[in-house]
């Protein structure tokens, strides 16, 4: 008896089984075919499709929007758990966010830790070329759903998982279509010839701490501001050549800020995966290769800095194309260690055949569920240490008592969007309610402090303070290990802001800032009687510039300083309703105008209206993408540049053509990697043309590696004293390096004496001999010339060489900058450089062009 009934219930299992998998929707049968099968890529909208299926299908699901594409797609956030968590999500995420905040007394915590859920993040689709994540996030979330099994329950009952199944939508969209139309091509594997996210492509991973970007702007919202998971896994692709999948530990070095339990239990989590992979016969796990923990600014790496896990995961095979891999041909070495078994972050290696699509989204959700699985059964202690490391920032004594940033800046509305940037991060600021001393020094009512003793100080600091990267060579005496991504990115040094790093005590009156600051409304002041001026040291002067000639007003740059107004400030006439405009920008943008009843007695440059065109090949360049971005922000009036404009289009309806940083070789030749209409580069016939336009008076500015194809191609007297060096001799990986500014130069008008340029392998220059007409603008440090970050032989090889220079060219100017003048959009203080350049170039003149 008790036999049959022991049947009879397993059999009712089975059916209340068969009867919840029917109940959730697989993705197969809203894509029309397996997740990760041969060739086949489902799109964005058959995404969504599926998302609203899950999401009405069980209790267990709930989805929301978090935001919009940069593009206008919608972003979902999916929330899974058991049927009885997700009736109190509020619950739980106050809990994560009382932990994470660390607000609250020991006991209190010690309790929260026990009652409260693991948060577990995923995400995918951020890369869009890596094709196989944003496809897997359907099936993975289908799992956590509808599997039975007593782990999935276990995970159910004790986490909360949160999945961004697509961060990237628009170039989901991009690299689908790309590969659906170039399916059974040669091409069907590669890359589309645009950006797969419209202003900045892969860099969407390099944009966690400016959240410059909607889509990163939305998922930190998440991470900082609402959730804060104990640990966020960010799915990427490829591992290296003959892996299956890169997994944690992460290789050296780890940067000094973050918490040891961090990266401890980076490593954990890590352990966690290869010992899955190991047990369910899945070779190809490889660990502490490439990837290191110092670089604050990516997806997995941010989190370490609010004291979360953060977890980068590189699968094989991006494409639903399968791989061969010979057996008798796989490397014998892989990501540098040994693949024979022998090596302890390469314990099990792949040993070749076919690797298809499949088997990139199997070992995908392995990891997750190797993150889930530990979270479970660690959740307790997760709960508990995100609360500790939390106190132990709170509580730093060798820390900053406070960074507090005065209300006089130099640059106010940079000032106004650091704070910005750190809240946006998670971080708590005040406001200044009265006058207050430190040390001897006034700061004004109005000047924004953050307070050290915060769950995130870490991120704090490393914002606000110089890096010092570690010297790392690839042996003794060889060249340096290259960071991975940058060394230095000190937020205030490259964005032209005052802050002090005040240690001591100090007492305030001050309120709490809870809303994005917005600017103070400037003043308007005298008579307009001949018109208006204003400074332009504020980098929104460019945005008011634009938007008084697009209202169709008379704008001028003063050549010369008169009457209390400095050179480079701008002018505008008195025309009908100028009264009203002067106001209406003031008051959104915080700029002063002073009236003026007369014509000043100095030098004006009368403007054209300001137009200019950017080159774009059919290579996607992401320093193109940040240049379009920038100048939007800016409200220019822009046309992009293909080949074929470059060649034929009538280019003396621009004030300026803005050449991205590119190699000489692909502006020139472009990509033969592409189907034969989006071959080729400008060639011969483009690069006469650039030059016959900037003889006529146009101004071509060209960003860093561009600048070489202006030596090579125009034959400037000019040597990029760096090109030929090795680096071991000469190497500074993305820092900052002070650099001096020719300030009485009409290029420089507005700018600071001295500021941080971003400096990626960039350039130097030293005038030849002889040459004329060529100005230095700005001119690398005499000393002390690494700012933030990492550098070997600048003494030697950078110091005093020029890093800006202007060539006159015909009745034209060429412009070159050795380093990244808008790098990212992080660095601000160098953005007037780019605005006055293009100013020269719309002063008024004629440019006639050669129509033939």
């Amino acid at each position: 008896m008790k036999r049959s009934l022991k049947i009879l219930f397993a059999l009712l299992f089975l059916a209340c089984f068969s009867l919840s998998a029917q109940k959730i929707p697989h993705p197969r049968e809203t894509f029309g075919h397996e997740v990760g099968a041969d060739y086949k890529l489902a799109d964005y909208d058959q995404m969504l499709e599926y998302y609203d299926k899950l999401a009405a299908s069980t209790d267990r699901v709930q989805m929301i929007e978090i935001g919009k594409s940069v593009m206008g797609r919608p972003m979902k956030l999916v929330f899974i758990s058991n049927e009885e968590n997700m009736k109190q999500l509020e619950r739980w995420r106050e809990i994560s966010e009382k932990l994470s905040r660390a607000e609250i007394t020991e006991a209190e915590a010690r309790r929260l830790s026990k009652d409260g859920k693991a948060i577990v993040w995923f995400d995918g689709g951020m890369h869009a070329t890596e094709r196989a994540h944003a496809q897997m996030t359907s099936e993975l979330m289908w799992r956590i759903a509808s599997e039975e099994s007593e782990e999935m329950q276990k995970i159910r009952d004790n986490v909360i998982t949160l999945v961004v199944p697509v961060i990237n939508p628009d170039g989901v969209d991009i690299v689908v279509d790309w590969y659906r139309k170039t399916l059974g091509t040669p091409y069907e594997s590669s890359g589309p010839p645009i950006l797969y996210q419209k202003y900045v492509g892969h860099d969407n991973n390099r944009d966690w701490f400016m959240n410059n970007m909607p889509e990163t702007k939305a998922v930190t919202t998440v991470l900082y501001n609402q959730w804060y998971p104990q640990i966020v896994h960010n799915h990427h692709q490829t591992a290296p050549r003959g892996a299956m999948i890169f997994i944690p530990p992460f290789r050296s070095p780890v940067n000094q800020k973050i918490h040891p339990g961090i990266t401890t239990g980076v490593n954990l989590v890590g352990t966690a995966m290869a010992n899955r992979f190991a047990m369910k016969k899945m070779p190809g796990a490889i660990a502490h290769t490439s990837f290191s923990m110092f670089w604050n600014g990516g997806m997995r790496t941010t989190p370490y800095y609010h004291n979360q896990i953060g977890i980068l995961t590189e699968t094989a095979q991006p494409t639903p194309t399968p791989t061969e891999y010979p057996v008798d041909r796989m490397p014998s070495v892989v990501g540098g260690k040994p693949a024979n078994a022998t090596e302890i972050f390469y314990p099990y290696p792949y040993k070749g055949g076919t690797m298809t699509f499949r088997m990139a989204v199997d070992y995908m959700l392995e990891s997750s569920m190797a993150v889930l699985d530990l979270a479970a059964d660690k959740k307790d202690e997760f709960l508990w240490n995100i609360y500790s490391m939390g106190r132990d920032a709170i509580e730093d004594k060798e820390g900053a008592f406070a960074y507090v940033i005065p209300k006089d800046q130099w640059n106010p509305s940079e000032a106004m969007n650091l704070t910005n940037i750190l809240m946006q991060g998670g971080l708590e600021a005040k406001m200044a309610t009265s006058a207050f001393s430190v040390n001897g020094k006034n700061y004004e009512a109005g000047s924004v402090i953050f307070y050290g003793a915060q769950s995130f100080r870490p991120y704090l600091a490393d914002l606000m303070e110089k890096q010092v990267y570690p010297d790392q060579f690839q042996y003794p005496g060889g060249p340096p290990m290259p960071p991975y991504d940058l060394a230095g990115w000190t937020l205030p040094m490259q964005m032209g802001v005052t802050v002090d790093r005040i240690t001591e005590n100090f007492n305030a009156s001050t309120s709490d800032i809870t809303e994005k600051l917005k600017p103070v409304a400037g003043a308007v002041s005298g008579n307009g009687k001949y018109g208006y001026a204003f400074s332009n040291k504020d980098n929104l002067s460019a945005k008011a510039i634009n938007r008084l000639q697009k209202a169709g007003y008379t704008v001028s740059i003063l050549k010369e300083a008169t009457d209390g107004m400095e050179a480079g400030s701008v002018l505008v006439r008195s025309k009908r309703g100028l009264d009203d405009k002067v106001k209406e920008i003031s008051t959104e943008m915080g700029l002063n105008f002073n009236g003026i009843d007369k014509k000043p007695s100095v030098e004006t440059a009368e403007l054209n209206k300001v137009k200019i065109g950017i080159y774009k090949s059919w290579q996607a360049n992401m320093d193109e993408g940040w240049s379009r971005w920038m100048f939007e922000q800016f409200e220019f009036d822009l046309d992009t540049l293909h080949n074929a404009e470059i060649k034929n289009a009538d280019l003396s309806q621009y004030s300026a053509i803005i050449m991205p940083s590119q190699s000489p070789r692909g502006i020139k030749d472009g990509s033969n990697r592409m189907p034969e209409n989006l071959r080729g580069g400008i060639g011969e016939e483009g690069v006469a043309k650039l030059d016959a336009y900037a003889k006529n008076g146009g101004a071509i500015i060209f960003f860093d590696d561009a600048s070489n194809f202006a030596i090579e191609e125009f034959k400037l007297p000019v040597t990029n004293v760096l090109k030929e060096l090795k680096s071991s001799e000469f190497f500074i990986p993305g820092s900052l390096i002070r650099t001096d500014i020719m300030t009485d130069h009409p290029l420089a008008f507005g700018m600071q004496p001295q500021v941080a340029a971003s400096f990626d392998n960039g350039r130097a220059f030293k005038v030849n001999a002889g040459a004329e007409g060529i100005e230095e603008v700005a001119r690398y440090a005499s000393k002390d010339l690494l700012m933030s970050g990492w550098a070997m032989g600048e003494d030697k090889y950078l110091a005093n060489t020029s890093a800006m220079l202007n060539v006159n060219y015909g009745n034209g100017d060429l412009v070159l900058f050795g380093f990244g003048p808008q790098f990212r959009g992080q660095p601000r203080g160098t953005y007037k450089l780019i605005f006055n350049s293009i100013y020269m170039g719309a002063e008024k003149k004629s440019i006639k062009m050669n129509k033939k």
